[in-house]
């Protein structure tokens, strides 16, 4: 389909849709209709079908998506099927196991290597290279890379977001504690863990509420 303007709002809920898809078992038709997909993700239906609209036209009245096509042009869409080179600033225990995760392949990105202020090896357990951060922005530039991973902890990253910056990177990913400071154009988005965890924590609470509600 031709590029459309798309929010990211409807960017963080595709992955979802291609998560259960890519999951079904074989036995599963092979067309799936957008009310089926709502159903199973507990989402409205107007929203699906609109969120689809934007990425794919294979759908027909009554009969809906071919499963397979549309996992092709969600990905196509996502760019998974263009793998994108990427780097790691942070070797520590989060960045180690990123690095590791091998998941990543399917979803299009490539870690080509970490680097970190006081490495404390010369590769990754997977033999990706370690490098000194002093050397980060003339990597990007020798290599071409357009995205950053930042996990190191949050009195850091300015400092390493400005070096990726310096080196070319258009899109980071953010995993420290700590708001960004970037040009206009480079993207920065934020994995916070402690936004996570309340939002989990809240509806622990709530969900505990409401079955003390119904004992009573």
């Amino acid at each position: 389909m031709e590029g459309k303007k798309i929010s990211k709002s409807v960017l963080k809920r595709l992955p979802g849709y291609l998560n259960y898809l890519k999951t079904m078992p074989e036995s599963a038709p092979a067309h799936i209709s957008a009310t089926a997909l709502a159903n199973a993700l507990g989402m409205g239906e107007v929203q699906v079908r609109k969120d689809l609209a934007m990425v794919s036209d294979g759908g027909r009245p009554k009969v809906g998506y071919l499963r397979e096509r549309l996992i092709d042009d969600i990905e196509q869409f996502l760019g998974y099927d263009n793998t994108t080179d990427a780097v790691l600033i942070g070797a520590g225990k989060l960045g180690q196991a990123l690095m590791a995760y091998n998941g990543f392949s399917e979803y299009g990105l490539n870690i080509l290597a970490a680097f970190d202020a006081r490495p404390k090896a010369e590769k990754t357990d997977d033999g990706k290279p370690i490098y000194h951060v002093s050397k980060l922005s003339q990597f990007c530039r020798t290599h071409k890379v357009l995205m950053g991973i930042i996990t190191v902890p949050a009195e850091g990253a300015q400092e390493v977001a400005d070096q990726l910056i310096a080196g070319g990177i258009k899109a980071i990913w953010n995993f420290a504690p700590i708001h960004l400071d970037v040009p206009a154009g480079i993207l920065v988005q934020n994995e916070n863990m402690a936004t996570s965890l309340a939002v989990l924590s809240v509806h622990l609470q709530a969900q505990i509420k409401e079955e003390k509600e119904i004992k009573k």
